[in-house]
């Protein structure tokens, strides 16, 4: 791997003296190396190298213009702000490709990362950073970017495939896992609202990110502060309740995405709180009156769809996600189902939440007031 990694960095035009490598081990998508040089006057330099997964992106170069036109805006918008920068090779491309192999390379930004964290003040960082993402990108035409996972957020055509493979039944699981099924069924109105406003022209298509956890945030060195937003791969046109909702979804649940507690899942109403008010933060003047009004819903309808991708996959033998055993998609499908429930009771204080949020447009060091 080291002649590899060596070669790679020399065709991105990286100089100096290659001292060592490490994996990274965060992320299940693509292979991702630190990679270590000394320059020609003695200084130690850090780089990212990625190894980009052609199977998940089947168009990497689309990928890569996205995050291109994305970060050059932003860089334009905001000199000086902190972004990837991602190394040319000597005909200017941000890529390159060797035989099945796509490869990338951009700047080591010395950061932590939090897969997840109780610190409500770090998750109203990582609301505010995920939030001034939006913001910054709010004047940027979303049309300009490819479709580079089609209906990844579309609600409706997740439902749509759910019920053509629960028809098929191909491996007899559907009995199992009926009352699952019935359950997402009878709420499917509700779930994929949002997707039927926008093909209304009710909400907006904005640039989304599509993959907002809190470990698509780097830290500072002390773990408090916001750096930037990475894992830009699936950057596309969306809108901007699957932002929040899909943050909401992962950060605010009291249990683990795939907890065999899952009658424990439920949403967290601080954490909620705090992500809110630093999402808020910055996009409390952008948004359009629906967005603001299905903000709360968002994390219902996400909930909703990814359990239906979870037991979607169980049922047709877990040919997406990566298992663990053979009942772990069921595991999953059963949490987000708990969460979901959870959600739905609650909206009313999760809507109100929202409100006092927009009406206070509360200080991100405000994470702990009302």
């Amino acid at each position: 791997m080291k002649d590899t990694l060596q070669k790679v960095c020399g065709i991105f035009c990286i100089e100096g003296t290659f001292d060592s490598y490490e994996e990274i081990t965060i992320g299940n998508i693509n292979r991702t190396y630190k990679v270590n040089y000394t320059g020609k006057n003695g200084e130690k330099q850090s780089y990212m190298v990625q190894a980009v997964n052609t199977f998940a992106f089947k168009d990497p170069v689309a990928v890569m213009e996205n995050i291109d036109k994305v970060t050059e805006h932003i860089r334009r918008k905001k000199p000086g702000y902190t972004t990837l920068d991602f190394y040319r090779t000597k005909d200017q491309k941000s890529y390159f490709f060797e035989g099945e192999s796509f490869w990338r390379v951009f700047n080591h930004i010395p950061s932590v990362t939090h897969d997840v964290c109780d610190d409500l003040s770090v998750v109203c960082s990582a609301g505010r950073a995920f939030g001034e993402f939006q913001k910054m990108l709010a004047d940027f035409d979303a049309q300009q970017l490819h479709i580079t996972i089609p209906d990844f957020h579309n609600t409706q055509a997740r439902y749509e495939k759910l019920e053509r493979d629960m028809a098929a039944d191909p491996l007899g699981k559907v009995s199992e896992v009926r009352k699952e099924l019935d359950w997402l069924l009878s709420v499917k109105e509700k779930a994929c609202r949002l997707v039927t406003m926008q093909q209304a022209g009710e909400l907006p298509l904005r640039v989304t990110h599509n993959d907002t956890k809190i470990n698509n945030v780097l830290f500072d060195q002390k773990g408090c502060q916001a750096l930037v937003v990475i894992d830009l791969d699936t950057v596309m046109p969306g809108l901007v309740g699957f932002d929040f909702g899909d943050a909401i979804r992962f950060a605010a649940n009291r249990v683990a995405e795939d907890s065999r507690d899952w009658k424990e899942a439920g949403i967290d109403l601080d954490v909620f709180r705090a992500f809110a008010k630093g999402f808020l933060k910055d996009t409390a003047d952008m948004l359009t009156q629906n967005e603001k009004d299905t903000l709360a819903l968002s994390c219902f309808a996400i909930t909703c769809e990814q359990a239906v991708r979870f037991v979607d996959d169980y049922i047709m033998g877990s040919p997406y996600f990566k298992i663990n055993y053979p009942e772990h998609n069921l595991v999953r499908t059963r949490c987000q189902l708990a969460l979901a429930k959870d959600i739905e009771k609650h909206l009313g204080q999760m809507e109100q939440i929202i409100r006092n949020c927009f009406e206070n447009k509360v200080c991100i060091n405000g994470a702990n007031a009302d």
